[in-house]
């Protein structure tokens, strides 16, 4: 950026004998008006403004801004840092308003084009220094310009954004509490949603979070940018609402409607953007409802995880069994410790929970345990006589499942709980 009050070029252009800036400054009022309609003509975001402010303080800056380069053509110096903090602050203006920054960019830019054409057409060939001298004026105005521009608007947007998150965040921790969330949906412009569709995540690594040299958290956070995006551009019906770390967390989607297959396809989305699986639990509330319903979609994610059901999303109607199964009390302690003779032989539990969901079947266990069928036949074996369950038989076979399902889920809230009593730590 060229500094203010730095001379860009001497002497004065003259066009015909006569200064330039002398045969703009005459042209002032009706170049404005000029400007004004090809404004309003080339850049529709200005038509969203109000007729009063179009008439009064916009076309006040044009004339301005047409005075601003009269005098650059005059002086050979650019705008001082009053004038350009005019222009940043208009800028921020534009912002506020919601006019896009290539509107208002474009809008110096026109006015430049037509000062331009005015003054060209009063040239002539002899004039040629001349009217490099004045285009020389004219391109070192619109950097200084734009730059104002850019930062004025910039600034107002970072700012609004950074209050709009608060709200925003507010807004998310009201409804995760439990509260009225009414006051805090109004304070962050948000209307209330009649239900909202409660997603509890939980995001995998990134395959370059392995690789030696490479700086994990760079890796996770853009995996997590990536994932963030891909949220705001795929759901146009309302705000989404999100509390979301590298390895996961909890978004509120607005919908009236909670159909699955757009859900499944939302998943594999965002799972595609972020490029990591993605394990999610799903079900739907009233705002007033929302932390029950965060709970429960928790509790679906961490049984269809620990139950091996893999990435995807997952609902309660998937897992009614192992939800029941994985409430505390006395009978799920008493399932889960029919398998406390296998705690100190993994590769007993592993067998058996791939058995199971092999379908019972073999030698599709061993090829995935990448082991003999013969293997798989003797561990089970070694099972049954460490728990008295043998998987031939169906009542035991039923038990088992049980069993399984009790030892995994409450592996998992035991884990889940102690994360959360370090992180309160």
């Amino acid at each position: 950026m060229t500094a203010p009050n730095v001379r860009l070029s001497a002497p004065e252009p003259e066009f015909g004998g006569t200064p330039a800036h002398l045969r703009l400054l005459a042209l002032t009022p009706g170049l404005a008006v000029e400007v004004m309609t090809r404004l309003l003509d080339r850049l529709p975001a200005y038509h969203a403004l109000p007729p009063e402010q179009l008439r009064g303080e916009i076309t006040r800056q044009v004339e301005r801004g047409i005075r601003a380069f009269v005098d650059v053509l005059r002086t050979g110096q650019l705008p001082g840092e009053d004038e350009l903090d005019r222009i940043r602050e208009s800028s921020a203006r534009r912002a506020d308003e919601g006019v896009p920054l290539e509107s208002v960019v474009g809008a110096y830019h026109l006015g430049a084009q037509l000062c331009a054409a005015r003054l060209l057409a009063e040239a002539s060939p002899a004039d040629l220094p001349d009217i490099a001298t004045a285009q020389d004026r004219l391109l070192g105005w619109l950097r200084a310009v734009s730059c104002a521009v850019a930062t004025g608007y910039v600034q107002e947007r970072q700012a609004a954004l950074g209050d709009e998150q608060v709200a925003r965040q507010a807004l998310l921790s009201r409804l995760l509490e439990g509260g009225d969330p009414r006051t805090a949906a109004d304070r962050a412009g948000i209307r209330l949603p009649a239900r909202y569709v409660v997603l509890s995540l939980a995001i995998g690594p990134h395959p370059d979070e392995a690789r030696p040299g490479v700086n994990r958290s760079v890796v996770a956070r853009r995996k997590l940018r990536r994932l963030r995006a891909e949220l705001e551009r795929r759901h146009p019906d309302g705000v989404p609402l999100a509390a979301l770390a590298d390895d996961g967390g909890t978004i509120l989607l607005p919908s009236d409607a909670f159909e699955r297959d757009v859900l499944t396809a939302l998943v594999e989305r965002l799972a595609r953007a972020c490029g990591a699986p993605l394990v999610v639990g799903a079900t739907t509330a009233a705002p007033s409802a929302v932390a029950d319903a965060v709970q429960l979609a928790t509790e679906v994610r961490q049984i269809a995880d620990a139950t091996g059901r893999g990435p995807g999303l997952h609902l309660l109607d998937d897992v009614l069994l192992a939800h029941q199964l994985s409430r505390p009390g006395p009978a799920r302690d008493a399932l889960a410790a029919i398998l406390a003779p296998l705690t100190d032989r993994p590769e007993l539990l592993e067998t058996l929970r791939t058995f199971l969901s092999c379908g019972l079947d073999r030698r599709r266990t061993a090829a995935r345990l990448l082991v003999h069928p013969n293997t798989v036949d003797y561990r089970l074996r070694r099972t049954a006589a460490l728990t008295g369950l043998d998987t031939v038989r169906g009542p035991d076979l039923l038990t088992l499942h049980a069993a399984l399902t009790a030892h995994e889920t409450s592996t998992a809230h035991a884990t889940t709980r102690k994360d959360h009593d370090e992180g309160r730590r």
